[in-house]
């Protein structure tokens, strides 16, 4: 079978430090081109992964030795750059999210399958194996019957100038930590999931949200707590909380390819630790992107509920849905 030859807009860090090193390794896929509007940067990229620099985004959607395209350019440029992929027909492998907007999310989903096209968002935590292990201790009744979930994920301050505070390119905590527990909450929870309460919270230097805090509810009466932030101590971690114990999991949701998890199991007073085999998400993501494409899988509209449930948030923050305002208590 033919490579999946995969074209790359842009040479962000994440591209460089993880995607295209995974993307070379996985049998079956080639960097095939990198593109740059810096002509001198998409050079030394590609020449990195015997790839073909390409100078401008557009010149690579042209090309016909393209079967896919991966974008991990700034959030606010997704779905622009997404659905002139889509519209060359290529298949798109994007930074999450996907969009900040949820009818942009909703077009291109539709976009996609209509074009018989695979799209996909690139939350990579989800392609590890320590959740399915997770759902399987609930599913056998572990904990007992769930009645709360709890999830954090928060990084240290990051330079000045990062994209991750500039509103223009799509900044702020929501956006790039927030998806991660929200999308923990769809993955056990399923997706009906309503926003009760919500705030966002920045400094005064900044002009994105650093931090945040919301409260869902299931239709079985789980409560959900969730915080994010972007000016915090590292922490990455879920808790599934029942009816006669508790599951927690540590570096849940970056782990390095090397690391073993730990998943904690409390029961009635009996505390005891399941060590997992180390796992890479990172590449896993990649093989299920690559398989995707060659089974004509078409794409998964958790995309969809993630976005509308990130536009609940925001709303519910801002005030707009009956909730308090980003600066204010969150009830």
């Amino acid at each position: 079978m033919d490579a999946l030859r995969i074209g790359v807009l842009g040479c962000a860090d994440i591209a460089r430090r993880r995607m295209l090193p995974a993307m070379a390794a996985t049998p079956g896929v080639r960097v095939a081109a990198v593109a740059g509007r810096d002509a001198d940067r998409a050079r030394e990229l590609a020449g990195r992964f015997d790839a073909r620099p390409v100078h401008g985004y557009a010149a690579l959607l042209a090309r016909d030795d393209i079967d896919a395209v991966y974008i991990p350019l700034p959030a606010a440029l997704h779905a622009e750059w997404a659905e002139a992929a889509l519209r060359a027909g290529k298949h798109v492998l994007a930074e999450k999210p996907l969009t900040t907007d949820l009818a942009a999310t909703e077009r291109l989903f539709d976009l996609a399958t209509e074009s018989g096209l695979f799209l996909m968002e690139n939350v990579m935590f989800v392609h590890h194996s320590q959740h399915a292990a997770v759902e399987k201790l609930v599913a056998d009744g572990a904990i007992g019957e769930l009645r709360a979930f709890h999830a954090a994920f928060a990084v240290p301050r990051l330079p000045a100038g990062d994209i991750r505070y500039r509103p223009e390119l799509g900044g702020g905590a929501l956006w790039d930590t927030g998806v991660y527990p929200l999308r923990a909450a769809l993955r056990f929870l399923g997706e009906r999931l309503d926003v009760v309460g919500a705030t966002l919270s920045h400094g005064p230097a900044d002009s994105v949200d650093t931090s945040g805090a919301v409260l869902l509810r299931a239709p079985e009466g789980v409560g959900v707590q969730l915080s994010f932030g972007l000016d915090h101590g590292y922490r990455s971690m879920y808790e599934l909380w029942g009816s006669e114990g508790r599951i927690t999991v540590e570096r849940a949701f970056t782990p390095p390819a090397d690391h073993r998890p730990r998943v904690r199991v409390e029961r009635r007073g009996d505390t005891r630790e399941a060590l997992l085999p180390a796992d890479d998400q990172v590449a896993r993501t990649v093989t299920a992107f690559a398989r995707a494409v060659r089974s004509g899988a078409a794409p998964d509209p958790v995309m969809v509920s993630q976005a509308r449930l990130l536009q609940a948030v925001r709303a519910r923050a801002q005030g707009l849905s009956g909730g308090s305002g980003p600066d204010r208590p969150w009830m």
